[in-house]
């Protein structure tokens, strides 16, 4: 996952930032369930608002917008044609352009509306499933990709680091 923490780490300048986590998923079908994942496990753990938004984070645009942040971290299973696992970073632009998961038009669409309101700076980190038909677990090549950004995040939220 060398290059995948390479793209993590070119986060850096968010360090010990305002942000806000918002997890997309669902736990009936396997690794679609990373995003939640990561949310469950940051939770209490970085200064940041953590946000479970499950398959509905259209919901959760007035809790953001509410937190002012200066920076958005979405968190999702998708499909970008990797290795099971493998962490990417997207800008919002990209969104579209990728085949990914069933959340991406409602996440589009909820970025638009909260950064017409509020300036932020938003990224969507993926981690590319395995599975995800009803009812199948998390892959462990996911689970450990989950394990990897919980660790990158807690370091990169902790307050007084910002370079």
């Amino acid at each position: 996952m060398g290059a995948d923490l390479q793209l993590l780490e070119s986060l850096a300048r968010w360090r010990g930032s305002n942000a806000v986590i918002l997890g997309i998923g669902s736990t009936l079908k396997g690794d679609d369930a990373a995003g939640l994942l990561v949310c469950e496990y940051l939770s209490g753990k970085v200064p940041a608002r953590v946000i479970d938004a499950g398959t509905v984070p259209e919901n959760y645009i007035g809790p953001i917008r509410d937190a002012s942040p200066e920076v958005l971290f979405i968190v999702d299973a998708v499909d970008f044609g990797g290795y099971p696992g493998q962490i990417r970073v997207f800008a919002p632009e990209q969104i579209h352009r990728l085949a990914f998961s069933t959340h991406a038009l409602s996440l589009h669409l909820s970025l638009d509306l909260i950064r017409r309101e509020r300036k932020l700076e938003a990224y969507v980190i993926g981690i590319q499933a395995a599975r995800t038909k009803l009812g199948d677990g998390v892959s462990s090549p996911v689970r450990k990709a989950v394990e990897t950004l919980v660790d990158t995040l807690t370091g990169l939220l902790q307050p007084n680091q910002r370079q």
